[in-house]
């Protein structure tokens, strides 16, 4: 018992969200990160810098941190159902969830609670190693406090850029000053790249399987050419102007899908990053939507997408 490692997971559940959406819409990967999966490449990682057998490092915490909406929100967006079913994945996967209300001015001290629940879950239970999943520099303070506790810290980031299907250059970094306090940085993207043509079992576990997609309707014609804007590098977005529009949901795709307006004009393609207050995961066929207008190279496009009651497409 004396060479066990203990292991203590804490996740920034936004930014844990983030990269799990960008492996299941812009890598090539396309598929999400499994929860399982993950602790197992931790151990293997723990036991690889620890130097001790992957039997000897055991997840023995983890903990997941996250803004939330209230129920009744939840229900008004069709989101209760997914998050239900990813709360059942935390469960069955051994995570304490932590949660805070999102209220009008956003998510606020999730990261001062996420903070002092590691420190003190590190103190009373002496992890040897604490793994944070998160990239922020306000985690540094917690870093020096367990540093000075003679508790090892990993940190679990992602560095990635990309130009999403509306033109905009989008850049996820991690703190340098965090990675330089901690004692083993552990960069991610360039571990799961570096290997992704090897097929590393222990990659490979890092990700879902894939499930089956929602089609378009038999009606809708997938060879319309505002659907290339999905496949391309558009110029920047600009916006039509402010007014609403509603429609319903016409297909969905891998990260992006289309809208069929209730005025009858063709469909318009959206990008899951326009959904407010809402995940793409959660959008159905026929779902009713408002949005506003947007115009790139390629023609018009959904911004800014809020979910309403769904409707029946018999009606068009």
């Amino acid at each position: 018992m004396n060479n066990l490692v203990k292991i203590g997971i804490f996740y920034d559940g936004n930014y844990f969200a983030h990269v799990s959406n960008y492996y299941n819409y812009i890598h090539s990967r396309r598929a999400r990160i499994s929860i399982s999966g993950l602790h197992e490449f931790i151990r293997k990682t723990v036991a690889s810098y620890e130097k001790v057998d992957i039997c000897h490092a055991q997840v023995v915490d983890a903990h997941y941190f996250r803004g939330r909406y209230l129920a009744s929100e939840s229900q008004k967006s069709n989101k209760l159902m997914s998050e239900r079913q990813f709360d059942d994945i935390l469960m069955t996967s051994g995570i304490v969830t932590h949660y805070l209300p999102i209220t009008q001015r956003g998510e606020k001290g999730i990261d001062v609670w996420f903070s002092l629940e590691a420190l003190e879950l590190a103190m009373y239970k002496h992890f040897d190693v604490v793994v944070l999943i998160a990239c922020d520099s306000d985690y540094v303070p917690l870093v020096r406090k367990l540093n000075t506790l003679g508790i090892r810290v990993m940190v679990m980031s992602w560095e990635f850029e990309y130009i999403d299907p509306l033109g905009r250059q989008m850049i996820t970094t991690a703190s340098q000053q965090l990675l330089n306090e901690v004692s083993y940085p552990v960069a991610m993207q360039a571990i799961i790249d570096e290997r992704i043509k090897t097929n590393d079992p222990f990659i490979n576990g890092l990700f879902v399987k894939k499930s089956s997609v929602l089609k378009p309707t038999d009606d809708y014609d997938e060879d319309t050419p505002i659907q290339e804007s999905a496949q391309s590098n558009p110029k920047n977005i600009t916006l039509e102007s402010d007014e609403d529009f509603t429609g319903a949901i016409q297909a969905i795709k891998d990260g992006y899908g289309f809208i069929r307006p209730d005025n009858n004009t063709p469909n318009i393609f959206f990008y899951y990053g326009e959904l407010e207050d809402a995940d793409f995961n959660d959008l159905k066929i026929g779902d009713h939507v408002k949005y506003k207008l947007g115009r790139n190279d390629r023609g018009l496009c959904a911004l800014q997408i809020r979910i309403g009651e769904s409707v029946d497409f018999n009606m068009y």
